[in-house]
C-alpha cells in the first residue's frame, strides 16, 4: 500500500470498520511522510465457478438454475422451501471447493440431496438429467433406488 499523495509507503491504519453489510474492511489510514489521510476498502475476491456442459461449452454458475431443478422436482411433494433450501446450500458447499466443474458432477449432488428428500423427487429429477429413452431405462433407475 502506497500514499495517493505522496507515494509513500509506510503509513498507520487510523481506524478500522465493517462496511457493506460486513463484506468490506473500510481502513482509514495516514501516511507518516505527509501526514495526510485516505480510506481504503478490502473486500474477498470470489472466484467464479465455471461449469463445463456435456457438449464442452463453458458458462458460469447459475445457483438459480440448480434451484429451479430442485423446484421443478419437488412440485406438489410435500417438501418444504426450507428442505430443498438446505439440500442446496449441501449442494453449494460440495461445489465450491471447485474452479471448474463439470455439470454432470453437479447433477450427481442433485441426485444425492434429492434422493434424501424423496424418492419421487429424485426420480423426476433423475427423467430428464439421465435422458431416460425408454421404460426399460425407467424400470432400471426404480430397481437401483430400491437397492
Amino acid at each position: 500500500m502506497r500514499c495517493p499523495y505522496c507515494d509513500n509507503n509506510k503509513l498507520k491504519v487510523t481506524d478500522k470498520r465493517p462496511s457493506n453489510n460486513n463484506k468490506d474492511i473500510r481502513r482509514r489510514r495516514e501516511c507518516l511522510r505527509c501526514n495526510k489521510r485516505f480510506t481504503t476498502y478490502e473486500r474477498i475476491e470470489e472466484v467464479v465457478l465455471t461449469v463445463i456442459k456435456k457438449n464442452g461449452k463453458k458458462e458460469p454458475y447459475s445457483r438459480i438454475k440448480v434451484w429451479a431443478g430442485i423446484q421443478k422436482s419437488c412440485k406438489k411433494l410435500s417438501i418444504t422451501e426450507k428442505q430443498m433450501e438446505k439440500a442446496l446450500s449441501k449442494i453449494e458447499n460440495k461445489i465450491k471447493k471447485y474452479k471448474e466443474i463439470k455439470s454432470k458432477k453437479i447433477g450427481d449432488y442433485v441426485l444425492a440431496e434429492l434422493k434424501k428428500l424423496d424418492e419421487v423427487a429424485y426420480l423426476r429429477f433423475a427423467s430428464i438429467y439421465k435422458s431416460f429413452e425408454d421404460v426399460d431405462s425407467f424400470k432400471k433407475e426404480l430397481k437401483l433406488l430400491k437397492k
